[in-house]
């Protein structure tokens, strides 16, 4: 393994599923399979000893699920970040995964290049693989049940943020990337990016799509 390399465990129970990925993902230069979990709780064990940078993670598993494994991972401070792996890019315990921790999601049936690029995206902290259908998927998710009220910490976290920050963050809630809100904001996309950084230190958070599904359940945005 040469240095920079991205390290990722596969957390599946289908067997064809983790192969297939472990070929596709070890073909890559700058990619490393480094180990395989057929169920969640193996999952949470094999993070805690390999410490990978990204745990590609299957939600439908025995004994633990993809959820509950994600939960712990995060719980345990680990530094891998959660790509759950789901069939459909409507599914409802994709935003129960992405409020558990996940980073972001990516369909199974994405191709190589796909699977490659959002395991670099993830592992870069950038974690938001598709904007536009992760907010979809947040918003059509909010609108299902009653969001859960903001916490007192949240909310006292929330009234830390600067105006701009605010602003920065109701867009990261809308999917822009960083060079689309530097272009709203006419600003330079660096700025945006300290912003970015600003925004989840004083949250709390471990990255963008933590800080949207921030922004909806605190109401700072509202679904439509």
């Amino acid at each position: 393994m040469t240095a920079g390399t991205i390290r990722v465990l596969i957390a599946d129970d289908q067997m064809m599923v983790r192969e297939g990925f472990s070929v596709l993902l070890n073909a890559m230069p700058d990619i490393e399979v480094v180990g395989e979990a057929v169920n969640g709780r193996e999952a949470v064990e094999r993070a805690r000893e390999l410490a990978p940078d990204v745990v590609l993670m299957d939600i439908r598993m025995p004994e633990m699920n993809g959820i509950e494994a994600t939960r712990e991972i995060v719980a345990a401070d680990s530094t891998a970040k959660v790509l759950v792996l789901t069939t459909f890019d409507l599914d409802e315990y994709v935003y129960q995964a992405l409020r558990a921790g996940a980073s972001g999601f990516l369909l199974k049936d994405a191709s190589a290049r796909q699977l490659a690029e959002g395991v670099r995206v993830v592992a870069a902290g950038e974690a938001l693989l598709a904007p536009s259908v992760t907010r979809r998927l947040i918003t059509e998710f909010s609108r299902l049940a009653e969001p859960p009220r903001p916490t007192a910490s949240a909310q006292t976290a929330y009234g830390e943020l600067t105006e701009r920050e605010t602003e920065v963050l109701v867009l990261i809630a809308q999917g822009l990337s960083n060079a689309e809100i530097a272009e709203r904001l006419v600003v330079a996309e660096s700025t945006i990016k300290t912003h970015v950084s600003r925004i989840l230190v004083k949250l709390g958070l471990r990255d963008r799509t933590q800080a949207a599904v921030f922004a909806y359940e605190t109401r700072l945005v509202t679904p439509g």
